[in-house]
Order: structure tokens, then sequence, then C-alpha cells
């Protein structure tokens, strides 16, 4: 019996005009289609010409306490993501279509209906990125006087989470008889209540939507925390992480897969997809020459207040050219991205405007940039080298900077034998090797 080569999985990141804190300044960039559809319909149908497994919308429920600086030199727009993935679902036929929605302030019930719906609109390629929200800001936008402490974020959000599969659940694979003769619409033995009763929650229900063509829409997180690698290693299918060198990825990637065990769990359920920006060029001086192009365009104010947004700290009070201070841990803070981020300025001694300036481009994930040869070489140095099973590839700046890939680099890894050539299966879970999830209540008699 052969086995097949092990092949990478890859995810779009979108957002905006690019990723980078100045690509709505960047000649090339489409800055003027952040709120229409017609950019997003041509960035999903190039991820999916190339055999993305999904395309990702991050999303943020504030605009930071710097109105000033958000508005006058960065971009706050965000595009609400199950809005703007249902209709690209009817655009696209094979790509995962990922958003973002906060455990912190949505209700379990709804976020299971909207899930829902996306993978039966879709055909079974949806995927939920399930954030606890470190933006302070969020509470006042939702009628709180103060956010979460961290630890208490991840203990919502697990019950949350057991509670939103508990209804994906709730309706069996074959609930539905559609029965005209017999007059019988559903089989009620295999419609459940859930009758959930925990700290954070009461739901009753069933789900008044039938069981989706994955059985559950892909569950996908993002915290590098202890919490947040307990709750991924329990939860998680795909984890989205950022490190900038490949012995911390094999250390998060051996950390996270190893307490995949504890659970029950295989280190096959769990995909880990580091972040990375890349800058192509023809060759590795014109990517380096693009790279200067895009810090020329930051501008200080920005990168600070972006900067002081990860990490949960204001820093417009400090001097912006003294070395990074040794910052505390917030109670409300993104803890996984402040420790990545003192790392980075520890490392290089940076100053820090010098570590601003550092994120702005990929927010603390990796930039690589150089020829298409020069980046596939990048990419499969971690994919081989044990510190990951894929990417999730955050463009520059759109629409360039995904065609770029998408035609360069994609075909140099297809070519290598590291990334796919078609689609495997119909569903993301079929794409991304995962298994198709029994309901819970499959094996009971009779319905609660």
């Amino acid at each position: 019996m052969t086995t097949s080569p092990r092949q990478m999985r890859l995810g779009a990141f979108l957002s905006g005009a690019g990723h980078h804190v100045a690509a709505w300044r960047y000649p090339a960039s489409n800055e003027r289609g952040i709120l229409d559809f017609q950019h997003y319909k041509h960035l999903a149908q190039t991820a999916e010409r190339a055999k993305f497994d999904m395309i990702f919308f991050a999303d943020i429920l504030a605009v930071s306490d710097d109105l000033d600086t958000a508005v006058s030199y960065m971009s706050p727009i965000r595009p609400e993501p199950l809005t703007l993935l249902s209709a690209l679902s009817v655009v696209t036929e094979h790509i995962g279509l990922t958003g973002t929605l906060s455990s912190t302030y949505s209700e379990p019930f709804n976020v299971a209906r909207q899930f829902s719906m996306l993978d039966h609109l879709s055909g079974g390629r949806a995927a939920w990125n399930i954030v606890t929200t470190s933006s302070r800001g969020a509470a006042a936008n939702y009628g709180q006087e103060k956010h979460l402490e961290h630890h208490l974020r991840y203990e919502r959000a697990r019950e949350y989470v057991d509670v939103v599969t508990k209804l994906w659940d709730s309706w069996e694979d074959d609930a539905l008889l559609f029965d005209k003769e017999q007059g019988l619409f559903a089989d009620r033995s295999k419609v459940h209540r859930i009758n959930h009763s925990g700290e954070w929650f009461s739901v009753k229900g069933p789900l008044n939507m039938a069981r989706s063509p994955q059985g559950r829409p892909v569950l996908i997180q993002a915290g590098s925390s202890e919490d947040g690698r307990d709750f991924a290693a329990q939860s998680a299918e795909v984890i989205f992480t950022a490190w900038q060198t490949l012995g911390e990825a094999r250390a998060f990637y051996d950390d996270v897969k190893g307490r995949a065990g504890r659970f029950g769990r295989s280190r096959d359920d769990v995909k880990i997809l580091p972040g990375v920006l890349p800058i192509i060029g023809a060759t590795d001086a014109e990517a380096r020459e693009k790279f200067e192009h895009f810090q020329s365009l930051i501008h200080p104010k920005a990168s600070i207040t972006l900067l002081s947004g990860m990490i949960g700290h204001d820093l417009s009070g400090y001097d912006p050219n003294e070395p990074f201070p040794d910052l505390p841990d917030t109670a409300d803070g993104a803890k996984g991205r402040l420790h990545l981020i003192k790392d980075i300025a520890k490392r290089d001694s940076l100053s820090i405007l010098e570590v601003s300036r550092r994120i702005a481009g990929a927010r603390g994930h990796r930039t690589i940039y150089g020829s298409p040869a020069g980046i596939a070489d990048q990419l499969q140095e971690w994919f081989t080298g044990g510190g990951c099973d894929g990417f999730n590839i955050m463009a520059p700046y759109f629409p360039g900077g995904l065609e770029e890939f998408a035609e360069s680099v994609v075909p140099e890894l297809q070519s290598r034998g590291l990334f796919r050539t078609q689609y495997e299966g119909r569903t993301l879970r079929e794409n991304l090797g995962l298994r198709r999830p029994e309901s819970r209540y499959a094996k009971r008699e009779l319905g609660v």
C-alpha cells in the first residue's frame, strides 16, 4: 500500500486593502474596495482557482480608543464576516468559508444557527473562527461596563463551544423524513433537546435547523496563551498562530498536538497554520525593494496605535525611541501576542517605534520576502521541519498580493509535490483531511 505524500493546507486571510497597516496607501492596492462585494468575489475566486483550502475573515468589534489616529491614518473598517461569506458562498464552489465570531459578545443559539445556515448554503464549506475578544473597547459597544478577564473569557468560551456543538448535534443526520403520504416531516426520536444548564448559559434546544452537510462546521481557534493552548487542544480543528522562528513554531506545534492527546484526540485532528506575510518579487532584490516601499508608507502614530491594541497596553505616552518596556500581562489583553512581541523586542534590542514598524505588516506573524522559488523555500523549510501543517497567507495588499502568490508561488509548491493540484473532496472537512463528527445523540434510542 502506498501512502500519499503529506501536503500543505493553505488559508487566504482576507483583510480590506491588505494586511500591511499602510496597504491602503500602496499604489497598486484597491483601497476603495473594502466594502465592495466585487472586490471580495475576485479575491475568493482567485484563492479558489489556486486550490486554497479556505478564505478567512477576522473581525474587530471596536475602533481604537485613539479615534483620531485610527480614522486619520489607519483603516478601521471591517466587513461583517457572516453576511459577506454568505454572499461569497454563491460565487464559489470548493473553497472553505471561515468567519470570526466572538464567544464573549454573542449568544450560542444565534451562532449555531448562523454557521449551520452558512454550511447549508455552501454545501459544507463553513468554519467558525472562535475568538474570546481581547479588545477592551468592545465591552462599551455591547453595553458592558468592563471587559471580562482573560481566564474568564476562556471559561465562558469552553462552555459556549459545548453549547454550540450540542445544538449542531441536536438533529441527527437522518432525522428528516419528508414523508408526504404519512404526513411526517421528521423523526421525533432523532431530534433532541439539549437542556443545557451551566455556569454561563442555559439553553433548551433543539436547534431549529437540520444537521448541516459537515455535521458540524469546522472549528478554528487562534490563542497561544496557556488558556488558549488548552482550549485549542480540546476543541479546535484548525489553529491559526504567530511565530517568528522555526524553533518557536516547532515547540508550539509539538506542545498543542501533545495536549490534544489529553482530551482523547489524535495529532491529526488538529491542523496548525501559522500566519505568514509574503512579499514577492521577480528577484530577492526586487522583493526587498517592495518591502522597503511598504515600510516607507507607515505613519508612526498608526504603527504605535496598532501595537498598543495588539498587546493591551497604551504606548502613546512612552518615548517611541526608548527600548521596548518589560510590560506585565494585563487582565484583559492578548497574552500570547504580548509575549511574542516582547520576545521580538528583546532578541533584536528594538525600540518601541522599531517594534511597531516590525509588526505593522504581519501584526506579529512572520514576514518573508523573495522570488517565488525563494518564498516556496521558506515555506517548505517550516512545513518539512515540523513547524506546521500549512500556512494562513496574509497578502500585504489586495488584490495584487494574493494574485502574485496564487500565480507564482502556488505552482512552485505544486511542482515540488507540496500542495494539491485538485480539491480532494466536496466539503472543507474532506479537503482538510478532518473526520466528519457523529451527533453525540445518535446512539440514543429515544429523544429527550
